[in-house]
């Protein structure tokens, strides 16, 4: 900490164990313990964990004017700098999800030609070509009851190895699915952890992520280097990861090896998990609500006719993006954000000190009572246009915000309208598993299974 005079009252403390605070509730149930902390000690909040001299110290912030001046009205005070970003940084690499400063500038404006609105419209067919090979493998599979999570986090990442590799997908799913359910429990071990082993020690918890880390490198290296032999033979195609290949300016140079791995395997990580989360929630989330369910039948029903919707089709499904966005607001696939001050400020009236490690939840924003009614209840109609116009900016944040916030969002916001557009023509939905145990992961994930039973549909 520095010696710099800041202003502001001192954040009240979340209350805890003498010895080990906070330790045992945030590894036990951060996501609930983090809705307490607001309920008793405020939207600004001082959290401790671990023993005296290894204990770490978190500012939890979460009112909706809080997360804005964290992300975007400060954002360069606030930095990803803190345990969580340096761990994903060492397992996934420099990519645009963990890189500061000029490399991040740098990567973005590389990036950004390949995630414009026409470009991004481009990839419908890709996902509309997965939704029906999963929709036509429950029929043909006799399937009536499915994990809808398991089975949209499939669909995701398929959807988005086949936009970054074209043909390559099973090969880099069968690889993904392997390997980073271990890497992200490996990332979350490390960031809880009071004292941890450096990475290069032989215990048996490195040598379990070093050989995943091997598998995914291996593979990401092995797809680039037949890609880049493709481009000098004149085969090359359109897919991402080509793409990415080719993006080169005056100003910012290329992308080398290293970084095309980097940026391959952020892209597949971020790339599937919001999808995944969204769509899997959305089908769970209609299934225990039928008249919800009936009016999205409806406008897909009446919009679409049958036939396969592309981007062009969005704007007319309005009540479906609505039911995706009050998903997102029940079930955010990043539940919460971390950043580390670099100078003190004060939030809310509430002193931060600089070095602080500071927390932004849409996991509680999205449940504040400031902001939502009965913030439970699972309502669609929450996100009308005038709904949306009369709340806070950062009272919905999903993506994240500010000159931060997720490159994809249109992607992801593309490919779950789609998606769920196709399903819902084929399939109504019952609810098997009414309650799902949850956890805070790298992202949200459930705890169980998220069981549907599935009702063909006529026609």
């Amino acid at each position: 900490m520095t010696t710099e005079t800041r202003t502001g009252t001192e954040a009240p403390v979340l209350a805890g164990l003498p010895v080990l605070g906070s330790l045992l509730d945030l590894k036990g149930d951060s996501l609930g313990t983090f809705l307490r902390a607001r309920r008793e000690a405020g939207d600004v909040v001082h959290i401790t964990a671990g023993p005296p001299g290894l204990r770490s110290h978190v500012y939890a912030v979460f009112s909706a004017e809080g997360a804005q001046q964290v992300l975007a009205g400060e954002s360069a005070n606030f930095r990803k700098d803190n345990t969580f970003y340096q761990e994903i940084r060492e397992s996934f690499g420099n990519g645009l999800l963990t890189s500061q400063d000029e490399d991040y500038l740098r990567q973005r404006r590389l990036v950004q030609p390949l995630f414009t609105k026409r470009r991004v419209d481009g990839y419908a067919e890709a996902v509309a070509t997965e939704v029906t090979t999963l929709t036509d493998e429950w029929e043909k599979a006799g399937a009536t009851t499915v994990d809808v999570l398991h089975e949209t986090t499939r669909l995701a990442l398929r959807a988005v190895a086949r936009i970054l590799f074209g043909t390559d997908v099973d090969s880099a799913v069968e690889v993904v699915e392997r390997c980073f359910p271990g890497v992200g429990a490996y990332v979350l071990s490390r960031g809880y952890a009071p004292v941890k082993p450096p990475r290069a020690w032989p215990t048996p918890g490195n040598r379990r992520a070093a050989a995943l880390h091997r598998a995914l490198y291996e593979e990401c290296d092995r797809i680039i280097a037949e890609r880049k032999a493709a481009g000098r033979t004149g085969e090359e195609g359109d897919d991402l990861l080509t793409l990415l290949i080719r993006a080169e300016s005056a100003e910012d140079g290329a992308f080398d090896a290293t970084e095309l791995r980097e940026q391959v395997l952020v892209f597949l990580l971020a790339g599937h998990e919001t999808t995944a989360t969204s769509l899997g929630f959305a089908l769970h989330l209609l299934a225990l609500h039928p008249e919800v369910q009936r009016r999205a039948h409806e406008e897909v029903d009446r919009v679409l006719a049958g036939r396969t919707p592309g981007a062009a089709d969005l704007d007319a499904l309005p009540y479906v993006t609505r039911v995706l966005k009050e998903t997102m607001r029940l079930f955010p696939a990043a539940p919460v954000i971390g950043r580390r001050a670099v100078a003190a400020t004060e939030i809310g009236g509430v002193a931060i000190p600089a070095g602080a490690d500071v927390i932004v939840a849409p996991w509680v924003t999205h449940r504040h009572p400031a902001y939502w009614e009965d913030a439970e209840r699972f309502d669609p109609d929450r996100f009308t246009p005038e709904a949306e116009a009369a709340r806070p900016r950062y009272a919905w944040f999903p993506f994240g915000g500010g000159p931060r916030a997720c490159i994809g969002q249109h992607f992801s916001m593309l490919e779950s309208v789609i998606a769920l557009a196709m399903i819902l023509q084929r399939h109504g939905f019952e609810a098997v598993d009414t309650e799902v145990p949850l956890t805070s992961a790298i992202t949200l994930q459930a705890g169980g299974p998220v069981r549907c039973r599935l009702v063909p549909r006529e026609g």
